[in-house]
């Protein structure tokens, strides 16, 4: 993983050189991680047989002149990264870079380049600890640079579009994939290989962006950002360990016990349907939870929210309740509010219903 935070400028950042024009664009941070969207195959027809977070930010930038005219573009490659090995330290870094830079007069947003893979889950991360009401987007390529067609350019374009206007203040960290705006607590990967990979099921989109113009259909009401309690920590170390485990048929309790064993703080479970658990695994979950580990019930379904049994199982067992988030985003948010403190199955319950 390389994190060297190497930074260029576009030259409409030039002050010597600027139109009274381009003084006028909003000024916008591009922040590079890698991913798909800056990778290269061997020839123009190979979709699958790349390799991941070969191409430079500057390389990334030129592919798109048209930037240009859209926002005034300081960039920096934070990493270089396939987005499956996303690590905790990778996490640490583009928090506190993010809110560096956010907390600078002359940046009027963000932009991140990132992996598909888990993108989900860092714009859900950054959703509760950026520390201000810029905009920060992030979006990403589900086909590489060298691809014919390529994706990426055009979700480049329309990311920074949306970061550059003011109706994307205190929206929180936002998605800009394939023409739509996501809230990063609400969007999902959906797909394997399709262009419009990224879908918010539960709820919907929060508006779309097409040829410079960007519309919010609805807003984000769930606090975040400023009003969000969680911040990063400056060690990856410092964060609890939380794991995820599956349940379905046949499922046996080897995973969970393992976990215990090896000092896991919280386990989040992908149940079927409504959150159910299988009684073998739920039997572990529930002497685990007695130990003082967080146990949080998800689902592996994809979308639909979580329901609270209450007394007749949630609170005997001492289990929380994800809502909607999915294994993934419910993992993100366990991390954060164990390490602020909340260790209580009251207190955590009120997280997870709050945020």
């Amino acid at each position: 993983m390389a994190a060297t935070c190497a930074s260029l400028t576009i030259a409409a950042m030039n002050t010597s050189t600027l139109t009274s024009a381009s003084r006028a664009l909003p000024r916008i941070a591009v922040l590079a991680t890698g991913g798909t969207i800056a990778g290269a195959a061997p020839d123009a027809t190979n979709t699958s047989g790349y390799q991941a977070g070969v191409v430079g930010v500057g390389q990334l930038l030129a592919a798109v002149p048209s930037l240009a005219s859209v926002a005034n573009v300081q960039a920096e490659q934070v990493a270089s990264v396939d987005s499956k090995d996303m690590a905790l330290a990778l996490w640490v870094t583009l928090a506190q870079r993010v809110n560096t830079l956010l907390d600078r007069d002359e940046i009027d947003g963000i932009v991140i380049t990132h992996g598909t893979d888990t993108l989900e889950e860092t714009a859900y991360l950054l959703h509760l600890t950026v520390k201000s009401d810029k905009p920060v987007v992030l979006t990403a390529a589900m086909r590489p640079s060298s691809a014919l067609s390529a994706d990426g350019p055009l979700n480049l374009l329309n990311a920074v579009t949306v970061a550059g206007k003011d109706e994307a203040r205190g929206q929180g960290v936002l998605v800009a994939f394939n023409n739509r705006i996501h809230s990063a607590r609400d969007v999902v990967k959906t797909s394997t290989y399709a262009v419009d990979a990224f879908h918010s099921p539960e709820i919907g989109a929060l508006g779309w962006v097409q040829d410079g113009r960007v519309e919010f259909q609805r807003g984000v009401v769930r606090p975040h950002t400023n009003a969000s309690p969680f911040a990063i920590g400056s060690v990856a170390s410092a964060w609890p360990l939380v794991e995820i485990v599956g349940s379905y048929a046949g499922a046996s309790r080897v995973a969970v016990d393992a976990l215990v064993a090896a000092g896991v703080k919280g386990i989040v479970v992908a149940g079927t349907g409504n959150g159910s658990i299988h009684a073998t695994v739920q039997t572990a979950l529930a002497e685990a939870a007695a130990k003082g580990v967080a146990i949080v019930r998800s689902s592996r379904v994809g979308s639909g929210h979580v329901m609270r049994n209450g007394a007749a199982s949630d609170d005997a067992l001492g289990f929380i309740t994800a809502g909607a988030l999915n294994p993934y985003k419910a993992r993100v948010l366990l991390m954060l509010a164990l390490a602020s403190g909340q260790a209580t199955p009251v207190a955590l319950q009120q997280v997870f219903d709050t945020y």
